[in-house]
């Protein structure tokens, strides 16, 4: 099969999913198409992350049509097995439910956790990352080490350190994600949201100012809710770094504070 062609059937199976998202079975019926097709880990993460994404932004998320028991038992198929991982752990993850996808994964059966695909393995390093655990630092290296240049992947693992507000070093390590390719292009908004969130937390303000600048100039019209979530950021930036000048004036420069 060419890979255009395949690219043709990937979108068919997305679009279904996405078109009936009101229907209680699509999640079903979704792992029946990629079983169909044999996809591979990362043909299910694009195609899971979008559906659950759908979904849930359409007051259908797929918490309330999956049960944890579906997710953790040993199916018969290891595609539908990990259909319903990754659509349902991708959901956990756009509620932040760090706490709940470490529980999940711990819940799985040995086997099917010590073989957990790359996408999985990202989704439980977002959920260590975001509670700020350092463990979440190694995982997310082995993920690194196979997902290439994966976009689904690598936001998965952007998210965590955005997340992870306590983790040492979280957001020196978000910043060189930020760069690393696909994303070197510099004309993803998402990445340039999360870029800006720590440059902000290491008090490059200025920089964190004209980030989140540029990624409001990229972000695609229309897109109400991201957009809230930029000028939320930029509100942050702009409070914290007015903050600190009025110490500077106050009491002068602040220990550790860049000037």
């Amino acid at each position: 099969m060419t890979r255009p062609h395949r690219s043709r059937l990937l979108r068919d199976v997305r679009t279904r999913a996405t078109a009936s998202r009101s229907d209680p079975s699509w999640p079903s019926r979704l792992a029946a198409d990629l079983c169909d097709l044999d996809a591979g880990w990362r043909e299910s993460a694009e195609v899971c992350a979008d559906a659950a994404w759908a979904a849930r932004a359409s007051g259908h998320s797929v918490l309330g049509l999956l049960t944890p028991v579906q997710v953790t038992a040993a199916g018969p198929d290891p595609v539908i097995a990990r259909t319903f991982r990754h659509l349902y752990l991708s959901a956990l993850r756009y509620d932040f439910r760090c706490s709940s996808i470490h529980a999940l994964v711990g819940q799985l059966p040995p086997a099917t956790r010590a073989g957990l695909d790359c996408y999985s393995r990202a989704l439980y390093a977002f959920a260590l990352l975001g509670l700020s655990r350092h463990e979440g630092l190694d995982l997310m290296d082995e993920v690194l080490d196979e997902a290439g240049t994966h976009a689904k992947t690598l936001h998965v693992l952007l998210h965590g350190l955005w997340l992870g507000q306590d983790l040492d070093q979280g957001a020196s390590r978000l910043l060189a994600l930020s760069v690393r390719p696909p994303f070197d292009t510099g004309t993803d908004p998402i990445v340039l949201f999360r870029r800006a969130g720590a440059l902000r937390r290491l008090g490059r303000y200025d920089e964190a100012l004209a980030t989140i600048d540029g990624a409001m100039e990229l972000l695609p019209p229309g897109d109400i809710t991201v957009h809230a979530d930029l000028v939320r950021e930029r509100s942050l930036i702009t409070a914290v770094r007015d903050l600190i000048e009025r110490e500077h004036r106050l009491t002068g420069p602040v220990a550790g504070v860049p000037k």
